[in-house]
């Protein structure tokens, strides 16, 4: 999907080459207001703030990064892509934080003083691995991501500059500097002037300035065509009569015969010079999503059917036309229910994001689609494995085997799920995991099978079983750390200045997470002389796993071991005053469920006893942990209570489900806790959190304390919990001289939680709170504000002082668009504080 915004260039004439040259300096535009209901507006987003240690050693040591993002290559280059549920949950658009990312080398620092001075000159010149190692590296499933972005049409800009007759190319070369020149590559020019292949200079994403690693500030985007012809931080386009000479359009993004060995590619370049052998378009393709990698589905408990869902995506614009779906390894299918999301955006004329959505009058098709269908359990119980198949609108169809080349590109078999039947459960296995060991093709290479047979690997009569290699596991170890630790040493260290942890046996030092850590230095602190085991592997992603070898200490031995475990499973017969134990998890009973609308319930907790009260300081959090009755598997979440902090024997938690549909399986946790029966015990630990509101003005931020005058509340949603606690404070304690503001944004009326204390709290005596609530979607009675969160509102009732604090809870969407708002007016970071 493409966008347009205006462009302001000057021109001046070049003296090596007979037509104009254009600098391109990006204006702003005001983004119009509209009711953007109707269409797939961009997820929840967060910029990330802080630079991963694992980053701070490279030459990306100024680039922030989520996290979750799964690492291909090691620490540096960074080649990633999202872990697969996580981007399909995001829905049609892709977070900027989870797009996927290709980069050769060190992403260069643009400053923002750097910006307005970027030239962009015009000028003219002359999953393979498994099988058999290719000199490419294996990308996954999530190696995909979709965006919407602003800028010129390309053609708009070569038209200004008048290109040569003869040129037939466009090439283009950004400012990322590696071992073999700056990065290029080139598009034929007459694809570059069609506008309907939408080939576009883009500056924003999603909305927002292009991040460093997405080609801050400028970039080209070529729709429909690999990755690499998009070239990141953009600086020249060069026109020319032949494709680009660059070294990496030569010897990168190539298919080569599949009878080229990698040896016969590296002693001979010819294979690399053949234009025929580049890839421009993408070929048809698609992948499963749910069932997930290793997902076991409890026959006994599942329904009558269950809902196989997945993407599909084709190149040059093409429609995927149908998605099929085989049980009997392909000898029938049975077609999917197929969803465009894009074809929403063609009915949508208008401004969005400083730039002309312009999709209305193309039919060119460059994003991906949602294909879903419900399939019996009784057939997938005599099934052995699920295989999925795509086709274009030129009836380009993906074919049943892969094909071999060097780079290991344009991989498009049949995508197989296999099923195996197990105590009552199935078990499903996509092919592969992108930095994982596991997949049926590991497991069938592991057995000796030829993954090349045309049988999936299953060994055929006569055939030879092919030697295994040995699988690799995520190292959390530091290489060649021989020590051991006892006892006594690691409580020396168990402590709020030096808090060492347990995990899988080997000794951790948490120090260097004290400041700054999401959920605040409580969390680690509360691991501090732990074995913190499963709750570490049950939160932390893989690649928050492969950074710990950074922080490994040393191994503990046995006794040590044993005796950490027996000491810290004691309990105790006394009863206690609070509830929460920050370095243990306790038991409260699950015994009533109130619905407040058809999305959001109360559920209520019963304590260990009667005059126990939770113990939850105000403005803090705590973890739950619940066994999803399906799947087996420890969920761990953080939540707010609604109920009061001296409340005696029960606490209260509000609750917005989000449901399973077609695009989404719906929030794990949430739809655990409704289904969750009267009765069950979940897990309680905390508390944890950053912040803390001490009464009379006085916070607590990570352990520092400071006075405010005044809090501006920003929430929407369920957001609205850890605010409704500061705010009761606040309104509850007549002495409290601290005013609020509550800005609340929600969809529709009946979608405004806690509303009736909202009220109350305004109409108190005191004066001391404003409640103003804003709809996207009000009904024509609705007499209050109407839209986002926006920068109309906070310049109403935000004021920047040093006095004044914000804080935030809410979609990410909101609490990003917020934060930027607010900084550009003058707000400092240490002022706002995000739950």
């Amino acid at each position: 999907m493409t966008t347009v915004t205006e462009v302001r260039a000057k021109a001046f004439v070049s003296n090596d080459f007979p037509f104009k040259s254009t600098a391109i300096k990006i204006e702003e535009e005001e983004t119009s207001r509209l009711d953007l209901q109707d269409i797939p507006l961009p997820p929840p987003s967060k910029r990330p703030t802080e630079v991963l240690s694992i980053d701070k050693g490279t030459p990306d040591h100024h680039v922030a990064r989520d996290p979750r993002l799964l690492r291909l290559t090691g620490i540096h280059p960074f080649n990633v892509e999202p872990p697969l549920t996580d981007l399909y949950k995001e829905g049609f658009l892709t977070s900027p934080e989870l797009f996927y990312v290709r980069n050769h080398g060190p992403v260069p620092h643009v400053k923002n003083e750097d910006i307005p001075n970027w030239e962009l000159s015009i000028e003219g010149r002359k999953e393979q691995n498994i099988i058999r190692k290719s000199k490419g590296f294996s990308w996954g499933s999530a190696a995909l991501s979709t965006a919407l972005f602003t800028g010129p049409l390309l053609s708009d800009i070569l038209r200004s500059a008048k290109p040569l007759r003869k040129a037939k190319y466009v090439c283009m070369e950004g400012a990322d500097k590696l071992p073999n020149g700056y990065y290029g590559t080139s598009v034929k020019l007459n694809w570059a002037m069609d506008h309907n292949r939408g080939i576009m200079l883009a500056h924003k994403m999603n909305g927002e300035s292009l991040r460093p690693d997405h080609g801050r500030p400028l970039r080209a985007v070529v729709p429909g065509q690999i990755g690499g012809r998009s070239v990141k931080w953009l600086t020249k386009l060069i026109l020319t009569d032949a494709p680009s000479d660059n070294w990496y359009h030569i010897n990168d993004n190539r298919v080569l015969p599949t009878m080229v060995s990698p040896e016969m590619a590296s002693n001979d370049p010819k294979w690399w010079r053949d234009d025929r052998y580049a890839i421009y378009d993408l070929n048809v393709n698609s992948s499963v999503v749910y069932p997930e990698n290793n997902e076991v589905l409890d026959i006994s408990l599942a329904g009558p059917s269950y809902t196989v869902r997945g993407y599909a995506y084709a190149g040059g614009g093409r429609r995927v036309t149908r998605v099929e779906i085989s049980l009997d390894k392909g000898k029938c299918w049975r077609l999917a229910d197929i969803h465009y999301a894009e074809d929403k955006y063609r009915d949508f004329e208008g401004y969005l994001y400083g730039g002309r959505v312009d999709m209305s009058w193309r039919e060119t098709c460059f994003c991906w689609c949602f294909w879903s269908l419900s399939i019996a359990m009784s057939e997938l119980e005599n099934s052995d494995a699920i295989l999925v198949r795509a086709m274009d609108e030129s009836l380009s169809i993906q074919p049943r085997d892969m094909y071999w080349s060097v780079l290991g590109m344009m991989n498009n078999p049949w995508f197989r799920v296999t099923i195996t039947k197990e105590n009552g459960t199935l078990k499903f296995e996509h092919p592969t995991h992108p930095t994982l060991p596991g997949g049926w093709m590991e497991r069938v290479k592991k057995s000796g099978g030829n993954l090349l047979n045309g049988n999936w690997g299953e060994i055929q009569e006569g055939e030879e079983p092919v030697i295994p290699e040995p699988i690799k596991e995520i190292n959390m170890k530091k290489d060649g750390l021989k020590r051991w630790i006892n006892l006594q040493e690691f409580q020396n260290h168990a402590s709020d200045q030096s808090p060492w942890f347990v995990v899988n046996g080997e000794v951790y030092d948490g120090t260097a997470f004290l400041e700054g850590h999401p959920g605040g230095a409580q969390s680690i602190i509360s691991s501090a002389g732990l074995d913190v085991s499963q709750d570490f592997l049950t939160i932390h992603s893989e690649t928050a796993k492969a950074m710990m070898p950074d922080y490994h200490l040393g191994t503990m031995d046995k006794a040590s071991l044993k005796a950490l475990n027996t000491n810290t499973s004691s309990t105790s017969d006394e009863q206690r005053s609070t509830f929460l134990q920050s370095r243990s998890w306790t038991k409260a009973r699950f015994v009533k469920k109130t619905s407040i609308s058809w999305d959001t319930r109360i559920f209520t907790f019963q304590l260990e006893h009667e005059r126990q009260t939770l113990g939850l300081p105000i403005g803090q959090h705590l973890m739950l942990k619940v066994s999803d009755t399906s799947s087996k598997e420890a969920i761990i979440r953080s939540y707010t209570p609604i109920s009061e902090s001296s409340k005696e024997g029960s606490m209260d938690l509000l609750v917005k489900i989000y449901f399973e549909s077609q695009a989404t399986q719906g929030g794990k946790m949430t739809t655990a806790l409704d289904r969750l029966p009267l009765g069950s015990t979940v897990e309680c630990k905390g508390p944890t959190g950053r912040f803390e509101y001490l009464g009379n003005g006085k916070v607590l931020i990570s352990g520092k304390e400071r006075r405010v005058r005044s809090f501006i509340m920003i929430c929407g949603g369920t957001g609205i919990t850890p605010i409704f606690q500061v705010l009761r404070a606040v309104i509850q304690d007549q002495e409290d001289p601290t005013s609020c503001v509550v800005l609340n944004g929600n969809r529709q009326e009946e979608d405004i939680l806690c509303k009736n204390e909202l009220d109350a709290f305004e109409a108190s005596d005191n004066n001391k709170c404003k409640v103003v609530h804003t709809l996207t979607k009000a009904s024509v009675s609705w007499t209050g504000h109407r839209g986002r969160i926006s920068e109309d509102i906070l310049e109403e009732y935000v004021v920047p002082s040093e006095e004044n604090m914000v804080l935030v809870c809410g979609p990410e969407t909101m609490e990003n668009s917020v934060r930027q708002i607010l900084l550009s007016r003058g707000w400092r970071e240490q002022d706002l504080h995000f739950f």
